[in-house]
């Protein structure tokens, strides 16, 4: 009896933890259908970075807002199914099994593999790197990228994100959204500085998304990195929509405003174009 009475009220706490102890819980409690237990386990795995390779079970708890409990039930559910594993039984990283849940995004949307192409095309015309990048979460996601040569400290590659309001292609997403949804993202401040030329004021940056907009580009000046200018466009759908971003990044001591504005510019606009008409 005793432990039948000890399984019942584990099985209690779980129920309570899974009804309450959970940063999602307020979207669950408007929405029966929304599965707390999957939200957990993502949140989990999106702990991981490139600074964070492996974590103990307190250090994901705090990262995520989730209880030590729930933390320890999400790695060895993901343990057991090959995301994530452990030497220690401590601390934890991801297993390249968890690539496939990227992959399947990959290989449903056409927009990364229609743009490669004209990706390789526009880099090795520039003799720079360039990328195409979407807005999740009101950050820069990198979907496809032709890499000429390291310039910056950040290692980017498909899959990187980076924050949208001092970055070339972040701005330009960010400009073409509605204008309720501009104003929601900056009321999301304060905007912490990267360089010294990070322009950071609510004010400014809606000017500057409004400037975007307008000239339909972006040109950044050694915002997010020094030394690093970035020149992005929009990339429209055939019916008109924005739906994702073009960049080229380029060294300031290499490459002069003045040349990315006349100079890159069309050959921008022009793989923009081309990678649209093929979506």
């Amino acid at each position: 009896m005793p432990r039948r009475s000890e399984s019942i009220q584990t099985e209690k706490r779980a129920a309570s933890e899974e009804n309450h102890d959970s940063p999602e819980n307020g979207a669950k409690e408007v929405d029966g259908d929304f599965m707390t237990s999957l939200a957990r386990g993502l949140s989990v795995i999106q702990a991981f970075s490139q600074h964070k390779r492996q974590l103990t079970v307190s250090q994901i708890s705090i990262l995520t807002g989730i209880s030590r409990a729930a933390v320890r039930r999400c790695l060895h559910t993901l343990s057991k199914l090959g995301f994530a594993g452990t030497h220690d039984q401590q601390h934890y990283y991801l297993r390249p099994k968890v690539l496939s849940l990227g992959q399947a995004y990959f290989s449903s949307t056409p927009l990364g593999k229609v743009a490669q192409p004209v990706l390789d095309h526009l880099s090795t015309e520039l003799s720079e790197s360039c990328s195409v990048a979407t807005l999740e979460d009101f950050e820069v996601f990198y979907i496809a990228r032709a890499a000429v040569s390291r310039i910056i400290a950040i290692d980017l590659r498909v899959g990187s994100r980076l924050p949208a309001y001092c970055t070339s292609m972040g701005r330009v997403l960010l400009a073409y959204l509605r204008p309720e949804e501009v104003d929601a993202y900056l009321a999301r401040g304060p905007f912490p500085p990267r360089t010294d030329r990070t322009v950071v004021s609510v004010a400014k940056l809606k000017h500057v998304l409004e400037t975007v907009r307008r000239n339909e580009y972006a040109l950044v000046d050694q915002e997010l990195e020094v030394g690093l200018r970035s020149l992005a466009v929009p990339i429209r759908a055939s019916s008109g929509e924005v739906v994702a971003a073009l960049n080229v990044g380029c060294h300031a001591q290499r490459t002069s405003v003045r040349e990315m504005q006349t100079a890159f510019l069309p050959l921008l606009r022009r793989a923009a174009t081309e990678i649209g008409n093929l979506i």
